[in-house]
């Protein structure tokens, strides 16, 4: 789906400004994980800020918000699976979002007041990575939007299950 240029353009403008001006480091309420050198080689620089300092990536302007293509959503960092694009819907938020995690357990939720806000944030179990936050203003069935980033996923298409190893999860796309 083609986005008005201008939401497009107002929606990372407001972004830009919220993240200078509120979510500066210094008015931070979370403390910051230590340095992880080896990561740090593994992932970009924006998937490390994502994944191991909490940042978030742009609206809109992310690799995954507007992907059609069916398949499973695994963590950067320690590739659990964590999202199926079964469960994934259009937000108009510019973020992948999903309805539901593909594994529960893969998943952790954590309430987070960082920033001024109250909001759950949301971890990948094994990797410890920061995915993005949880909100109840999702559609049916689950009432849930979970607000990933792309940077701290990789998409696995439907054609690449068995061979990636994850071959538990291809008779989910079987029709």
């Amino acid at each position: 789906m083609k986005r008005n240029w201008l939401v497009s353009f107002l929606s990372v403008m407001i972004f830009s400004m919220f993240t200078q001006f509120c979510c500066s480091p210094a008015t931070s309420e979370k403390a910051k994980k230590p340095e992880n050198p080896e990561l740090r080689k593994k992932l970009t620089d924006l998937q490390y800020r994502v994944t191991q300092e909490d940042d978030t990536e742009p609206p809109f302007q992310n690799e995954y918000w507007d992907n059609h293509e069916e398949g499973i959503y695994v963590d950067i960092v320690s590739k659990e699976p964590l999202f199926s694009s079964k469960d994934k819907f259009e937000s108009g938020t510019g973020w992948p979002s999903f309805t539901k995690p593909l594994v529960k357990e893969n998943v952790v939720e954590i309430e987070d007041h960082s920033y001024g806000m109250s909001r759950t944030e949301v971890r990948s179990k094994k990797g410890d990575s920061h995915l993005g936050h949880v909100f109840d203003d999702g559609p049916k069935p689950t009432g849930k939007r979970y607000c990933m980033n792309s940077a701290s996923m990789e998409f696995i298409p439907r054609a690449k299950l068995k061979e990636r190893g994850y071959e538990s999860f291809v008779s989910g796309f079987q029709k």
